[in-house]
C-alpha cells in the first residue's frame, strides 16, 4: 500500500518535471529512501503479447496480452481509479500526467504556446489515453424553456431579458420519452435534458416528472444527462437513484470575470451544485462559454478552477456564444467584443485536454458557425464529445444528417452507450511508455490493466 509520503513526494517529481530539473530516477532514489517498499516501475503499455517480446523487456516491463479488455469501464471514477498509481504517459517526446494540482501560472504557459507547439502537444495527449476516431454523441432537450428568474447576460431565457424566446411549461414525460427514443434512432447514445431554472427549489411535483424521465430514458438503453439549475444534496441522490448518468452545471467563465455576466447566482452556489452532484456519484459536466467580454486569463482561469477540482469533471463542454438579440450580450455594438474563431475554440480545447487528459472535451455550443475543417481541427485538438440535433435548448445546431456525413468524412465514429471508451490503441500497441508508483512486490506481475 502507498503511504502518505509518496502522493507528496509524485507532486514534487510532477512539478520539477515540468521544470525538467528532476530525473525518474532521482525520484525513485529519493523514493526508496522514504519508503523502501515501493517503487517506480517504467514500463511500455500494453505492448501486444508474444514470447519474443516478453523475453528481451527488463523484469520491470511486461506485456499485457492480447486478451486485455478493448475498452475501459464506463464509470469516471472507476477507470480513473485503475490508473490511480500510474505516475506519467510519455510518447513522442511529450509527457503528461493527470493531476489536481495546478497552478494558474502552469495552465498560462501551456495555454500560450505557439499554435502549433500547442495543436502537437495536445493531439499526443489525446492519443496516449483515448482512441481518437471515437467521439461521443449527446442530444440536448429542453424540457421546460423560458421563464427563468436569473440574470446571465447571454440567456435567451430569462424573463429580464427581451428576446423571441417565449416561455413554455414543462413538457409531458411522455412527450420526452418519444424525443429520447428518436435521438437514439439517430445515433445519439446520451440524452440531456435542460430545464430554464434559477433551481429545482420546491418544485417537487416536476422533480418528481422529471425523475420519470430519469428513469424512463435510461430504460431505454441510453445514458442521462440534466441541467436543472441548482440541486440541494438530497435532490441529486434522488436523480442518482432514478438513472441519472450525469449533470450538466457549468461555471460559464474564470471567477474574476463572473459577476459581470451573472449577478443572481454566486460561482460559490455553482461550485456547490458540482461538489452535491459528485458526492451523489453523478459524473459531473462541466464547462464554459467563450465570447462573453473575457480575456484570455479568464479563459486561463476557468481551466485552473476545473482542473483543481477534487476530481476532474467527467466532461468539459467548451462553447461558443451563440448571441441572441434581446440580450445583453446579443445587442452589444459591433466590435465591443471579439469575435470567438475557430483558433480560439482549439486553444481553449487543447489546454483543456492537456490540464485534464482523462477528461472528456466537448465541442458544444456554436458549432454550426464553423466550417467542417474548423470542426477537424477542433477534433485533432482533443475534442471527443459533441452536442448534435439541430436544436441547443433555443439556438442552431447541425442536423443529424450534417454529422452524419461529417463522421464519415473525419472517419469517426459514436461511442456506444453505457459502455466506457475504447482503450487507447497505441497503448494497446506498446507505444507508450508509463511510469507507475508500486509495491515492489507486484512489480513482475503489473501490467496497464492490473
Amino acid at each position: 500500500m502507498i503511504r502518505g509520503t509518496v502522493p507528496m513526494m509524485l507532486r514534487s517529481l510532477q512539478r520539477s518535471r515540468g521544470a525538467t530539473t528532476m530525473t525518474i530516477a532521482a525520484f525513485s532514489t529519493q523514493l526508496r529512501q522514504a519508503e523502501p517498499e515501493v517503487v517506480v516501475h517504467q514500463y511500455v503499455a500494453a505492448a501486444a503479447s508474444s514470447s519474443s517480446s516478453s523475453s528481451s523487456q527488463s523484469s520491470n516491463t511486461k506485456s499485457v496480452s492480447a486478451s486485455s479488455p478493448e475498452r475501459l469501464p464506463n464509470d469516471a471514477r472507476e477507470r480513473n481509479a485503475m490508473y490511480s498509481n500510474e505516475l506519467t504517459r510519455s510518447m513522442s517526446g511529450i509527457e503528461s500526467t493527470v493531476r489536481n494540482d495546478w497552478s494558474k501560472e502552469e495552465i498560462a504557459e501551456i495555454f500560450s504556446l505557439p499554435f502549433h507547439e500547442l495543436m502537437y502537444r495536445s493531439a499526443t495527449v489525446h492519443r496516449m489515453y483515448w482512441n481518437p476516431a471515437e467521439v461521443q454523441q449527446c442530444t440536448l432537450l429542453s424540457i421546460k424553456t423560458g421563464g427563468c428568474t436569473e440574470d446571465c447576460s447571454y440567456c435567451s431565457q430569462s424573463t429580464r431579458h427581451k428576446t423571441f424566446v417565449k416561455p413554455t411549461p414543462t413538457m409531458k414525460v411522455q412527450a420526452v420519452l418519444e424525443a429520447a427514443a428518436r435521438a437514439k434512432e439517430a445515433g445519439s447514445t446520451r440524452f440531456c435534458m435542460g430545464a430554464a431554472w434559477r433551481e429545482m427549489g420546491n418544485k417537487k411535483g416536476a422533480f418528481r416528472h422529471i425523475l420519470e424521465m430519469v428513469s424512463g430514458v435510461n430504460s431505454m438503453g441510453l445514458e442521462v444527462c440534466c441541467t436543472l439549475g441548482m440541486l440541494n444534496a438530497t435532490q441529486a441522490k434522488q436523480l442518482k437513484e432514478a438513472g441519472l448518468t450525469a449533470y450538466n452545471h457549468n461555471l460559464d467563465t474564470s471567477p474574476e470575470h463572473y459577476p459581470k455576466v451573472i449577478s443572481t447566482r454566486s460561482y460559490e452556489d455553482r461550485l456547490e451544485t458540482i461538489a452535491n452532484v459528485r458526492d451523489a456519484g453523478i459524473s459531473v459536466c462541466c464547462g464554459g462559454i467563450l465570447g462573453l467580454g473575457e480575456e484570455e486569463s479568464d479563459r486561463v482561469g476557468l481551466l485552473h478552477v476545473l482542473a483543481t477540482l477534487p476530481e476532474h469533471p467527467e466532461s468539459v463542454p467548451i462553447n461558443a456564444l451563440v448571441s441572441v438579440k434581446g440580450t445583453p450580450l446579443g445587442d452589444r455594438e459591433e466590435g465591443d467584443i471579439d469575435e470567438v474563431d475557430a483558433f480560439d475554440m482549439a486553444r481553449m480545447i487543447a489546454t483543456a485536454r492537456i490540464v485534464m487528459p482523462r477528461t472528456m472535451v466537448r465541442l458544444s455550443a456554436g458549432r454550426l458557425s464553423f466550417s467542417e475543417a474548423e470542426q477537424y481541427l477542433m477534433f485533432q485538438a482533443g475534442a471527443n464529445s459533441i452536442f448534435n440535433g439541430d436544436k441547443l435548448l433555443t439556438t442552431d445546431n447541425p442536423n443529424i444528417d450534417e454529422d452524419t456525413a461529417l463522421f464519415e468524412k473525419f472517419g469517426l465514429h459514436g461511442k456506444p452507450a453505457h459502455q466506457g471508451p475504447l482503450v487507447a490503441p497505441l497503448e494497446k500497441e506498446g507505444k507508450i511508455f508509463v511510469t507507475k508508483v508500486l509495491a515492489g512486490a507486484a512489480v513482475n506481475s503489473e501490467s496497464a490493466f492490473a
